[in-house]
């Protein structure tokens, strides 16, 4: 059957009623998630147990357990990685100095995204064939994009590691959760059951498809969020704050979730108390970055601050050459992935890493910020339509709007092997004739503020 069939609508709403929702909840995940855990060859509970016992330690052994993690790890892309192996021999860097003095690795160069680019295959310690591996594409909104490859064990991590950090916020197994995601203007509803639906009710989780942020769009958010009353609730922040003021507006506030989980851009202060306020709900912030993973989390709220995993990497902030009021730039080197070892990788993000009794926190942070794009006359998050080019486009390396054109000026760097007649048709039919397209090269593309960084967006 389909997935809108009347029956299956029915069911969710049954299974919304209580004590229905807490017995699914239940069986999601102590009894689904372990089966799909095991189906899809994967081990996340194991590692989820070892993140507790980790962080039941006091932070002086915490410490020392990551400074023998950071030494593994550079002793292993020096001996795999044609990159590292070369650089440190050019640098007589011996990783095990770094055991008796972390700083020791500051004699190594940071590592940028144009060196990812540049070096392809030299930064990975073994061929993608020869292993399951998986690749992520960064989001380019702190340089251009790049795509990391994890191994298997570095992408369960990954997925453990946000796991343990929900559970810290008290977001157990059997709460649900909801995920803000884009939806596609030629998408089909799928037949059900598929792989995905299993997923979603292993994970306890559901999805939120929109693809506008004006009072249409909004309203339909709110009238799902009301259904479906998840405990967690997670999007950008850029997309929520739009959401707390239409309902506020509106409605006066409201609520439907316990905890918002903001990510993938900042989270500025304002919006932060006017989504607790209007939607009546915890906003618990974190950071987090496609070439790593989560690496921060407020785990203890708002007033613990954004804790830094350092379980998974080790950190570090520099002064930004390029900021005139000093701000720092983060920098961490990943303990996990060994498939494409990251070492001093420079986030483009700025914050400072500040070190306490109780671990390492970041402070400062200035982030990412999506902005909304006008698009025949409907509000559109920049994350939809990088989206869109991704997964419906393709063969679009870059891409970057100016609103100082009308109609605004979608300026595009196409992959080498991609047709420039055939993307645009694509675009065409998704978009109308909402820009004029442009095909340009990287150096094309408009550096704007105080750092030169790369925006999607050029409004000035």
């Amino acid at each position: 059957m389909r997935a809108n069939h009347p029956f299956l609508r029915f069911s969710e709403t049954l299974f919304l009623t209580q004590p229905l929702r807490t017995f699914k909840g239940l069986a999601a995940g102590y009894v689904a998630y372990p089966i799909a855990e095991n189906r899809e060859k994967r081990t996340v509970r194991p590692k989820i147990a070892e993140l507790r016992r980790h962080y039941a330690l006091p932070m002086k052994e915490r410490r020392h357990i990551a400074v023998e993690r950071l030494a593994a790890i550079l002793s292993f892309a020096g001996a795999q990685v044609p990159y590292y192996r070369d650089l440190f021999q050019a640098k007589q860097f011996d990783p095990e100095k770094v055991k008796r003095d972390p700083r020791y690795l500051e004699a190594l160069p940071y590592l940028t995204k144009d060196i990812i680019r540049e070096q392809g295959d030299r930064m990975l310690s073994a061929p993608l064939a020869q292993m399951r591996h998986h690749a992520c594409k960064t989001g380019g909104s702190t340089g251009l994009s790049c795509t990391i490859y994890y191994d298997q064990e570095g992408a369960d991590y990954s997925s453990a590691v946000t796991f343990y950090a929900r559970e810290r916020i008290g977001k157990l197994r059997h709460r649900s959760e909801l995920h803000f995601a884009c939806r596609f203007p030629d998408q089909t509803i799928p037949e059900w059951p598929s792989r995905e639906d299993f997923k979603c009710f292993a994970m306890n989780r559901s999805n939120i498809f929109f693809d506008r942020i004006d009072d249409e769009g909004l309203e339909e958010i709110w009238r799902t969020l009301k259904r479906r009353k998840p405990y967690l609730a997670h999007s950008h922040p850029s997309t929520m704050y739009a959401l707390a003021c239409y309902v506020q507006r509106k409605y006066g506030g409201g609520k439907t979730f316990d905890v918002f989980e903001s990510s993938g851009e900042l989270l500025e202060p304002h919006a932060r108390e006017v989504i607790a306020s209007a939607l009546r709900c915890r906003v618990v912030d974190r950071y987090g970055l496609a070439e790593l993973g989560v690496m921060a989390y407020e785990v203890d709220g708002n007033e613990g601050g954004l804790q830094v995993f350092e379980s998974e990497g080790w950190p570090e902030s520099r002064v930004s050459d390029t900021v005139p009021d000093g701000a720092h730039e983060l920098v961490f080197t990943g303990f996990r992935n060994r498939l494409m070892p990251l070492i001093r990788y420079a986030t483009g993000d700025l914050a400072k890493v500040v070190e306490t009794g109780k671990g390492f926190f970041l402070t400062h942070v200035t982030g990412r910020i999506h902005d909304v794009v006008p698009i025949n006359g409907i509000a559109h998050p920049t994350h939809h339509i990088q989206d869109m080019l991704d997964h419906r486009v393709g063969g679009i390396q870059e891409f970057q709007i100016d609103l100082r054109t009308t109609p605004p000026t979608l300026c595009i760097v196409l992959e080498p092997w991609a047709n420039e007649e055939e993307t645009t048709r694509k675009l065409r039919q998704y978009w109308q004739d909402a820009f004029t397209v442009a095909y340009v090269g990287h150096n094309d593309l408009v550096r704007v503020g105080h750092r030169a960084k790369f925006r999607h967006v050029v409004a000035a």
